[in-house]
């Protein structure tokens, strides 16, 4: 790598980390009351996981549309927009609120669900200049990042119910003033500094003609996961890993407050959950350089069996068995994607991998989309157990594939790829 591609690799993290800390707090935020404030304007349990499954769809849907601009124009326009729409997506929730309307806040969840999408596609934009002995460790760089924001979010549920009652609004709308800020943040920090564009040089450096957007191109993306077997691996992980983390995480809010735990409470295990998730990404991305995708895959799926066991016979009051596994699958969801999205990268060409990135995330937030909407309604007909006992099914493709060896893979095709030293 030379100097001046290393230099702009230093500078686009820092970018990155800066939009990464101030989308986080939005989608924290969001995510510790969303449930909640569906109960609250449904007023069925069989609802609440709706707005949850909406964002998680919205997501999915802005996975591909920010691809797809990424593949036209870059990385900036395409994180820039959604950050942008979240913030829109906020501002609904707040008069969904407001205005005591459940398909209102559907709407919003939607919206919301493209910030989400920003914040998840933004790895990959740090593994577009990195060598590919540091690429995990780049793209888990992004995913640390999100840990002060997403651990902050939650907790914000108690001083937006502050200042929710300063402006007028209801309680839960509070969390949402909070996101609205921090995607409008994220979206302006995209489009003033991201400069130039890490994926547009990264073609530039290994000589890759930029494909224009078509209508087949989630096919094509797809296609470029089928025909490489790591790839398929790869995707198999995310996806199971993100059904498994939001088919229990959605819920358990509901379910702690059935059983006596307090907004503060609740608050507190969804930050422990997302701390989880985020802060030891660092080892994640240096253990998956050092030991290997494929060791990295197989701790997650340990770890995701163990969360999903703990979670369903755990005491969902406060105790210390039950917190533990909402850790577990916080860190299991982070092994699963941050060796996943490694390996996906890694089989796939450059030229082809905006678009393969993008069909990776529209499936694994489809996946989620799945959990979110099962989750609620197993809970309304059975039990928390019943949920985190079924959620260890959706984990059986991705430990099928380990076993098998699909995760073995040959580096990308030789001038294809970044610059390496």
């Amino acid at each position: 790598m030379s100097e001046t591609t290393a230099t702009l690799q230093r500078r686009t993290l820092r970018v990155l980390v800066t939009s990464q800390i101030l989308g986080g707090v939005g989608v924290g935020a969001g995510f510790a009351v969303v449930g909640l404030l569906a109960y609250e304007l449904s007023g069925t349990e069989s609802l609440s996981g709706v707005p949850s499954t909406a964002s998680t769809l919205g997501a999915a849907a802005a996975a591909l549309a920010i691809a797809r601009i990424a593949v036209a124009r870059g990385r900036r326009p395409g994180l820039a927009t959604g950050y942008a729409v979240g913030a829109s997506g906020a501002a609904l929730a707040v008069l969904a609120a407001v205005l005591e309307v459940f398909a209102l806040h559907v709407v919003a969840a939607l919206a919301i669900g493209w910030a989400n999408a920003a914040n998840l596609q933004a790895r990959y934009a740090a593994t577009d200049l990195a060598t590919p002995d540091h690429r995990a460790r780049s793209l888990s760089t992004i995913v640390w990042a999100t840990t002060v924001g997403a651990v902050l979010g939650p907790n914000l549920t108690g001083p937006g119910a502050w200042v929710a009652g300063h402006l007028g609004l209801p309680a839960l709308a509070g969390a949402y003033v909070f996101a609205f800020a921090s995607f409008a943040g994220a979206a302006l920090v995209q489009v003033v500094l991201l400069r130039p564009d890490p994926l547009v040089h990264a073609r530039g450096l290994a000589a890759a003609e930029s494909p224009t957007p078509t209508a087949g191109a989630l096919r094509s993306g797809l296609a470029s996961i089928r025909s490489r077997p790591a790839a398929l691996t790869g995707l198999y992980a995310i996806a199971a890993g993100h059904a498994v983390m939001l088919g229990v995480m959605v819920m358990t809010p509901v379910h702690m407050e059935h059983h006596g735990a307090t907004l503060q409470l609740v608050g507190v295990t969804i930050s422990l959950h997302i701390a989880g998730m985020y802060a030891f990404s660092p080892v994640v991305g240096w253990a998956a350089d050092r030991f290997g995708r494929e060791a990295v895959l197989g701790a997650g799926v340990v770890q995701l069996v163990a969360a999903s066991l703990l979670a369903a016979l755990g005491d969902a009051s406060g105790s210390a068995p039950f917190t533990l596994g909402l850790v577990l699958l916080g860190t299991g969801w982070s092994c699963s994607l941050i060796a996943g999205s490694a390996l996906l990268t890694d089989a796939v060409p450059v030229g082809e991998r905006a678009a393969a990135q993008g069909a990776s995330d529209l499936v694994m937030n489809l996946a989620g989309a799945v959990g979110g909407t099962l989750a609620g309604v197993v809970l309304a007909l059975a039990d928390f157990p019943a949920l985190a006992f079924g959620a260890l099914l959706l984990i059986v493709p991705a430990g099928w594939r380990l076993v098998t060896g699909g995760a073995r893979t040959a580096p990308a095709p030789p001038g294809r790829d970044a610059p390496t030293p």
